[in-house]
């Protein structure tokens, strides 16, 4: 997928209202203002059977808790092709989501959030501030699939200088996971 123009950030993030596929967290559709806590939020790009994911789903769950105690909104998105990724249907997205996850889990069927987010890999963070400017996009840390490995924090690294005032020094990363799954 190529894209017109590259989410980054300095830019202000899209709008989006999408199907809810986590009962137990947020309502039944969310818009990214109904995402928004007082400080921000944190958007990312997710599905059910990346490795990279799965491997960092713990890891998820910690960034999630960090995010809300810290006044920041947590959701991810799932843009992946069900079609091809069976795995990645609303049924399976619902199944997941009954697992314990605490953040809202939002299907993208027609990728047009994922477009304009330019999003290319999952996992993927965008951490807005609280007037949806994104301020990191990238990866959670450098080792997805194995946090024995992880040497870096540059999500958590950003939600804390944001969280202080400061600038964020490091606003950019490359993501580390699987390409999200274009439909054709």
């Amino acid at each position: 997928m190529h894209f017109l123009k590259k989410l980054e950030p300095g830019a202000l993030a899209p709008n989006f209202e999408l199907p809810n596929a986590n009962e137990n967290s947020g309502g039944q559709t969310l818009t990214l203002s109904d995402t928004m806590g007082e400080n921000g939020a944190v958007v990312f790009f997710t599905c059910n059977h990346c490795p990279y994911v799965v491997g960092s789903e713990p890891r998820i769950e910690d960034a999630a808790n960090v995010a809300r105690s810290k006044g920041l909104g947590f959701v991810g998105i799932n843009s992946n092709d069900p079609v091809k990724y069976e795995s990645d249907s609303w049924e399976n997205m619902v199944k997941r989501a009954n697992k314990g996850m605490s953040y809202p889990y939002l299907h993208d069927s027609t990728q047009e959030v994922a477009i304009a987010y330019s999003a290319e890999r999952t996992p993927e963070f965008y951490l807005l501030n609280n007037e949806s400017i994104v301020v990191y996009r990238g990866r959670l840390d450098d080792s997805p699939r194995d946090p024995s490995h992880a040497t870096t924090s540059e999500l958590d690294d950003a939600i804390n200088e944001l969280i202080s005032g400061q600038q964020v020094s490091v606003s950019r990363t490359e993501s580390i996971g699987c390409s999200v799954k274009w439909k054709e």
